[in-house]
């Protein structure tokens, strides 16, 4: 991220995050929604601590390829509570191998980013959360565990709002900026022009920037090189990867339902073979775990 911006596909489990790795991106991305989805509740911070850290343990240990493991980012919704249980989550996710997480600024309970309906936690208090996972970060991991903030300011208060925000929650301590539900390529430049020289990270301008390339929401589909030139540092798409595997597994079910057969879709599946590739078995021969 120092150097350019990187594209984070996300892991809706370990067998999705051995693909990422696989098709060469260089980070995986954990999705609150997609393991809510997984389970199959709303995005509305149902799951506990230990269901969240429990998949991202399963996705950290699967998410890398021949070169080694690559770095995993995790949503940690609004922190699973108030200050200790933020503290105790920033402690959790580091144990189970995360790189970074976020924690946003809504109230409980939560909604996605890209609905309406959605309440904000005052800034002080989620600056306040803020500083806990700042410091809870330094006490377990000397600050490697990487704090990022989200803020959903720009469709309840505006994007003044969001601009004001962020700022205050890099000067609590975050390392990088979420700005959520972001509705035009002119909102990402606008923001992150207001952010780059709010504080400074290794001889690029401002806090790190992270842009969430969801679909069906309210921002458009954007190239990960417009996002680089704006001065992004990460990009996550998040349920993309549980969208296009349910999607197909919807389409395959009514077409075995309706004729009795897999064959018009056999053409469609991941093979034995492939499937034993990407977790590394070869039959009748001692599996270890790959990159380990």
């Amino acid at each position: 991220m120092k150097s350019r911006c990187v594209a984070a596909p996300g892991a809706f489990n370990a067998l999705a995050a051995r693909l990422v790795a696989r098709a060469g991106f260089d980070a995986c991305y954990v999705s609150g929604a997609a393991i809510s989805a997984s389970t199959a509740v709303p995005d509305i911070g149902i799951l506990t601590l230990d269901h969240f850290t429990r998949v991202i343990r399963e996705i950290c240990a699967a998410a890398h390829d021949a070169q080694g493991p690559i770095p995993v980012i995790a949503d940690a919704d609004t922190g699973f509570g108030e200050a200790e249980m933020v503290r105790k989550a920033v402690i959790e996710y580091n144990h189970a191998g995360a790189a970074a997480l976020h924690i946003e600024d809504q109230a409980f309970p939560k909604r996605c980013g890209h609905l309406d309906g959605k309440t904000l936690v005052p800034v002080d208090h989620a600056a306040k959360k803020i500083q806990w996972a700042v410091k809870a970060s330094l006490d377990c991991s000397d600050g490697s565990l990487i704090i990022c903030a989200r803020t959903d300011a720009r469709s309840v208060e505006g994007m003044d709002a969001a601009i004001d925000r962020a700022k205050t929650y890099v000067q609590a301590g975050a390392e990088m900026i979420f700005p959520e539900g972001l509705e035009s390529e002119d909102e990402f430049a606008t923001f992150a022009s207001a952010l780059k020289d709010t504080a400074s990270n290794d001889g690029r301008a401002g806090a790190y920037l992270l842009a969430n390339m969801t679909e069906f929401g309210r921002t458009p589909i954007i190239d990960l090189s417009r996002f680089d030139r704006m001065g992004y540092n990460l990009v996550i798409y998040p349920v993309t990867s549980l969208r296009v595997a349910m999607g197909a597994v919807s389409r395959a079910l009514e077409a075995l339902k309706r004729d009795g057969s897999v064959a018009s879709f056999l053409d469609d599946m991941q093979t034995r073979q492939e499937l034993y590739d990407a977790i590394g078995y070869t039959p009748g021969q001692p599996w270890e775990i790959p990159g380990r």
